[in-house]
């Protein structure tokens, strides 16, 4: 099976008929509606390399009732309807793969309300996770899920994809804060579920099951999640070791001690070094791997905590240790992990990021069958990711004009998810499926399940016009 690849359209055809683009047109106006090439060409892709597929229309939507519209519309004629925020996802699950409408909600991008009272905050589909974050840290609150994305990426994208982030140890993953959501359905509904509580359980838990399903079966247009006291401090430290089995010994010594870190990451020494390359950080590049580690909280607890995972590091057998000494210095050392996917892809034109997540012990296991796998099949690849919860992000760079490098690194990418599943882990830990992973989904889920997720995609989308094609459709 292939790991990426150009899809194509089901149905091909003129476009839309001229009806429905009036129609269209008179729901959110002529300039909110595209279709022209050179303005519908940049929503044919996202951020998943190599993956492409052309709508007919863009259409661009103000308010939770034109969403309505267009999607009853959509369900009457049977035209394809894709969900899309700012298109940052990883999986190809914001490409049009049937043509139809690409429906893209970055016009609804206000924060509605931060209330200190109820230690939550309401906004629409396109606020950017970092512009909630801020607006969540002006009345000293925070937003936990920090995915790398976070200054792009939507709130309605990181629900539709359950996005992770650095801080996902500590503070868990986006489907812990979303509290309510509102959305449409593709017959035009629209419903809430959830609200503004923590505890409620009356019914099916539709909010949680809506949190991850990648845009097949509704469209979210505001999300109402719970925030934090924002902790008084934070900070981090670097250890170096020779290999990563020295650091996945750590990892689990720092977490069996009774600590567990809001920062727990890990780069391989081929990542290492394309950082040092790209930042000039000062990092080891002898080193084998970078175990970055960091906490926050009181003043007092942050250090002790440092201290104590810095102590474990040094007994494991660490090259070289050090803690930051103030806020710039902790922000340097963050910098390194986040700037990882940017270092890596100046190393040649393509850039192949994916995750599996495997069991914690194994995490060192994975690492050493990536590098096997890869090296079998002559690819270059580093890998970087989250230590303290076993989702890995093997890397594989290429340049398209060589010959047949895009089959072997689609080939090694076969072998990797296959064995994380047998490693008792899974083909996306984070990213999400999208058309990216689907070949490898009955093999996670099997074929029962697979068939319940089709069953259950019917009952939300009986036309079967939304995201078609990709999860469980």
């Amino acid at each position: 099976m292939s790991t990426q690849g150009t899809t194509s359209r089901l149905h091909s055809g003129p476009g839309l008929p001229a009806d429905v683009l009036a129609e269209l047109r008179g729901f959110v106006g002529d300039q909110h509606v595209l279709v022209h090439d050179g303005d519908v060409e940049p929503f044919s892709r996202d951020a998943t390399p190599l993956f492409r597929a052309r709508p007919d229309a863009v259409v661009l939507p103000a308010t939770t009732a034109e969403v309505s519209a267009i999607l009853a519309l959509a369900t009457r004629r049977g035209i394809p309807v894709t969900p899309r925020g700012a298109g940052s996802n990883l999986a190809a699950a914001t490409i049009p793969e049937h043509g139809g409408i690409v429906l893209v909600l970055t016009r609804m991008n206000r924060v509605l309300e931060v209330s200190q009272g109820e230690l939550l905050a309401v906004v629409q589909a396109g606020t950017t996770t970092a512009t909630l974050a801020d607006a969540a840290a002006a009345k000293g609150l925070l937003y936990a899920p920090d995915p790398g994305s976070r200054t792009v990426s939507t709130v309605a994208g990181n629900v539709a994809m359950c996005a992770g982030g650095l801080r996902g140890l500590k503070y868990g993953v986006t489907r812990n804060y979303v509290l309510g959501l509102e959305v449409v359905l593709p017959t035009g509904e629209v419903m809430r579920t959830g609200g503004r509580l923590w505890k409620d359980v009356a019914g099916y838990d539709l909010t949680r099951l809506l949190t991850g399903s990648e845009g097949t079966l509704a469209v979210i247009t505001e999300i109402t999640v719970g925030l934090l006291p924002m902790p008084a401090t934070s900070s981090t430290g670097v250890a170096y070791f020779d290999n990563l089995s020295d650091a996945g010994r750590a990892v689990a010594q720092i977490i069996a001690q009774g600590t567990l870190p809001a920062t727990l990451e890990f780069l391989d020494n081929r990542c290492v070094n394309a950082v040092e390359d790209y930042a000039q950080l000062g990092l080891d590049r002898q080193a084998g791997a970078l175990l970055l580690f960091g906490d926050d909280g009181g003043p007092d607890v942050v250090a002790a905590s440092l201290q104590r995972m810095a102590d474990v590091c040094t007994d494991i057998g660490a090259r070289g240790v050090t803690l930051a000494q103030d806020i710039a210095g902790s922000e340097a050392l963050l910098y390194a992990r986040r700037c990882s996917l940017p270092a890596l892809a100046r190393l040649a034109p393509i850039t192949m990021l994916e995750d599996v997540t495997v069991p914690r012990p194994k995490l060192a296991e994975m690492v050493d069958t990536i590098d096997a796998i890869t090296a079998k099949h002559d690819v270059t690849c580093a890998t970087f990711g989250h230590a303290g919860d076993g989702n890995l992000h093997p890397t594989v760079v290429f340049d398209p004009g060589d010959g047949d490098a895009r089959h072997r690194a689609e080939a090694a990418f076969d072998e990797i998810f296959h064995a994380a599943m047998a490693l008792g882990g899974t083909i996306t830990g984070e990213h999400g499926v999208g058309a990216a992973k689907r070949p490898w989904l009955a093999a996670r889920l099997g074929p029962d399940q697979l068939a319940l997720l089709k069953r259950i995609k019917t009952a939300f989308d009986p036309a079967g016009i939304l995201n078609p094609g990709k999860l469980g459709s």
